[in-house]
């Protein structure tokens, strides 16, 4: 959906969204590493399962998700011990051991700081939200350092006890449930299914679950128009996401690690296809061309939302009638005839 000013009305309240992917964007590598550092597993030997996992189920007949098919391989690896005694409290308290690229968490409060420089963006109480969607593991990113940063966070979760079949039959259930390990996919994220975040924002069924992602919605009524969106990502698989918002109005950035020429030249060929709008170091210290780039956009929408809800106004408010006044001018044909009248 393509946003215009003629859609929008003049609104109390305005809000700019950054939408951040996770894995290789806000952190060098995988968040999943604190995992395999607490039970001693093959970093490099599980992922390269999980890479042959899509083929072998292939051969069986079966079909699954490149992009998710590792939390089955997770289930798997507790469910034989590997990684017995996980949970998702334990998968929050790993978190807290993520390292985040340079500049973080802090950029997340400099950004914010943005619509708060200006006494024409104060007015309109033009606000900053950040937003996290991410094929990981959601306990894992709101027990990490950036998650006080964040207003919403969507990414993969887990059911440490499911209830059983003919639950409904039961009298009762016991007051308190015994901690278990991790068991069931409880909801998955993957770079498709990301774009229904977007939209969850864009509506604000996030924030008001009354509100169905998939109900009808006026462009004047959505809590947050996709042209005052900054979606930040690493790369093709983001390319859905990219789509959206670039169709919406709103801005796609790419970051690459610095020691990777292999991620600047995707990066490139994603800028030369026309899937972004700018690509940078994920590197968020303060005079980066990362850091400047999302200031300055950030910045720019500010400016534009000025402008619009300005023309909104002009646009809904009639010209207040004038005065008829008279005023004296020669008649040239008749110096003593009647003044004529004119209207301002």
């Amino acid at each position: 959906m393509d946003y215009k000013t003629t859609d929008i009305s003049p609104r109390d309240k305005h809000i700019i969204a950054c939408v951040w992917d996770f894995d290789k964007t806000l952190i060098p590598g995988y968040m999943q590493t604190p995992i395999f550092n607490e039970y001693g597993v093959d970093e490099k030997l599980f992922w390269k399962e999980v890479n042959m996992l899509p083929e072998l189920y292939a051969k069986k007949g079966v079909r699954v998700s490149p992009e998710t098919v590792y939390l089955n391989h997770l289930l798997s690896s507790v469910k034989n011990g590997v990684m017995k005694g996980l949970t998702n409290a334990k998968l929050r308290k790993l978190g807290a051991e993520i390292k985040f690229c340079p500049g973080l968490p802090y950029f997340f409060e400099e950004l914010k700081k943005v619509p708060e420089s200006s006494d024409e963006f104060c007015k309109l109480d033009i606000k900053l939200e950040h937003y996290i969607i991410s094929t990981g593991l959601a306990e894992m990113i709101r027990g990490s350092a950036i998650a006080p940063y964040a207003d919403g966070i969507f990414a993969c979760e887990f059911i440490e006890e499911p209830y059983p079949p003919n639950f409904l039959r039961q009298p009762e259930f016991a007051l308190e449930m015994p901690v278990a390990d991790i068991n069931q996919i409880g909801m998955i994220v993957d770079n498709t299914i990301k774009t229904r975040f977007i939209f969850e924002i864009n509506k604000g069924s996030n924030k008001n679950p009354k509100i169905d992602v998939n109900a009808s919605m006026k462009p004047q009524d959505r809590r947050v128009p996709v042209s005052n969106m900054i979606y930040i990502a690493d790369g093709p698989s983001d390319v859905p996401v990219f789509s959206v918002v670039r169709k919406g109005g709103g801005k796609a950035f790419a970051v690459y690690s610095e020691t990777s020429e292999a991620e600047f030249d995707q990066n490139d060929r994603l800028l030369q296809s026309g899937r972004i709008d700018a690509y940078g170091r994920a590197d968020y210290s303060n005079g980066t061309e990362t850091a400047k780039w999302l200031k300055m956009h950030v910045k720019k929408i500010c400016e534009r939302i000025v402008r619009d809800n300005e023309s909104a106004i002009e646009n809904r408010v009639g010209r207040a009638p004038g005065h008829i006044h008279k005023e004296i001018r020669p008649n040239l044909e008749n110096p003593q005839g009647d003044a004529q009248t004119t209207l301002f």
